[in-house]
């Protein structure tokens, strides 16, 4: 997915380098140096991220953002100030901006916040679009979503245990509350023991039972008014599947001890990775409770099918594991992405977060190589995947060429100039360089 951002800079210098220095780092930018044709473009939703000076010739940034806010919900706003302007800048964060830079400001730090910012909209866009991956099995479930939240009030997810289910159906909620103003209640059957399950599900009043001490809502009543995700639900015990089964149907429940039920109105999702019909045929699931559930599936592909999402996922994987350790992320080796593309991941993406985890804590380098993600079989995993061959020399250099560079970004703290400096070439070769040898996809 291609990032919108709306670049409102008067300054024709820094405009241009900040508008270039988007477009390399793979973003789409729309660079306007007045208010006036800013705002025209804003009142269209086209745009993900709007970066804007507070001082305009025509207006003043907190101008525009005040006139946006008046006519609806603006997309997010950073911008940037001198220093006699802070007060200003704090005032519009007081009113729903998302942050501010000081001039003369880190490019690097600037691109980071705009990635921060657009990655808040990598399941549901601030258009209402959708992106759960580019391989064509997640591309027909994205496409399905909008259709299912509309009409649909019980889903079935399926696929392989780690495969994301739980990602679907919180972008499937999300797409049905794009406010965001409705629960999203999520539990695993299987991790509930089955003398407390009925409890949690469906709530007891005081004095109930011992330990009764107070009213407790089951997450049934929890999620009323929003979606229910009940993950992992082969592993509900057969006695408690009848209860299920009774509330599902009827969309009532009654808290244990209690004489009145309770109407639910909620969106049902139910996950699993065990074969349902299978365990009906077994009789270790009921077959009436299967039928009600398995209204809509939604079966995720494994992520040996879906090679397109590999690197896609490694990045917002990696990008997380940095903020969460408030650092830089991390980026990948050329060979690291080989071996990524070639591994069978058996434990999908949950695999895949472990393996990148385990990589970020223990690597010495901020360059992910395949020995810091596999160890030393990294060379197994390639030969045993069929992925070791022979390259041409042109190809050789055109990837060393390519690590070298994404090596001595990553040391300048991806700052262009200090890099070109150290590489000895101008800024303009090296954007240059950068597009011929695809390093947008992290920059």
């Amino acid at each position: 997915m291609s990032y919108r951002i709306c670049l409102i800079e008067d300054d024709e210098i820094l405009g241009e380098a900040l508008a270039e220095r988007f477009e390399v780092a793979g973003f789409s930018c729309e660079w306007y140096k007045k208010g006036a044709s800013a705002l025209r473009a804003l009142r269209q939703p086209r745009c993900h991220v709007v970066v804007s000076d507070i001082q305009l010739p025509d207006t003043t940034g907190e101008a525009l953002y005040r006139t946006l806010l008046e006519q609806g919900a603006p997309p997010p706003f950073l911008f940037i100030t001198g220093y006699g302007a802070v007060d200003q800048a704090v005032r519009l964060l007081k009113l729903g901006a998302e942050d501010y830079l000081t001039k003369p400001f880190d490019v690097g730090e600037l691109l980071d916040k705009v990635t921060a910012l657009c990655e808040r909209l990598a399941i549901v866009g601030s258009d209402g679009s959708l992106y759960l991956g580019g391989s064509p099995g997640m591309k027909a479930i994205e496409a399905a979503l909008p259709r299912i939240a509309a009409s649909a009030s019980t889903v079935l997810v399926t696929g392989e245990s780690g495969v994301g289910k739980e990602y679907v159906a919180s972008a499937l909620h999300q797409v049905g509350d794009p406010e965001g103003c409705k629960p999203f209640v999520a539990v695993n059957c299987g991790a509930i023991p089955e003398s407390l399950i009925e409890a949690e599900l469906f709530g007891y009043v005081k004095g109930a039972f011992t330990g009764a001490v107070r009213d407790k809502r089951g997450l049934f009543e929890q999620a009323n008014g929003g979606s229910l995700f009940l993950d992992e639900i082969g592993d509900m015990p057969l006695p408690m599947q009848v209860k299920l089964l009774r509330a599902i149907q009827e969309r009532c429940v009654t808290r244990i001890g209690a004489e009145q039920a309770t109407r639910v109105e909620i969106r049902l999702i139910c996950a699993t990775h065990q074969d349902l019909a299978g365990m009906v045929s077994e009789g270790t699931f009921r077959e009436d409770l299967y039928y009600r559930i398995n209204v809509v599936n939604l079966h995720i592909p494994p992520l040996r099918q879906r090679p397109e999402d590999i690197l896609w996922l490694t990045r917002l994987i990696l990008d997380e594991l940095a903020v969460d350790a408030g650092r830089r992320p991390c980026v990948l080796h050329s060979r690291a992405e080989r071996a990524l593309l070639t591994y069978p991941w058996p434990g999908n993406i949950r695999e895949l977060r472990n393996c990148l985890e385990r990589a970020c804590v223990f690597s010495q380098s901020n360059v992910l190589a395949p020995e810091d993600l596999f160890g030393d079989s990294w060379q197994r995993v390639l030969v045993g995947s069929g992925g070791q061959h022979e390259e041409s020399l042109a190809n050789y250099i055109q990837q060393c060429e390519r690590d070298y560079i994404r090596r001595v970004l990553v040391d300048n703290g991806e700052r262009i100039a200090d890099t070109a400096a150290a590489l000895g070439i101008s800024r303009k070769t090296l954007w240059d360089k950068m597009r011929k040898l695809g390093l947008s996809d992290y920059e």
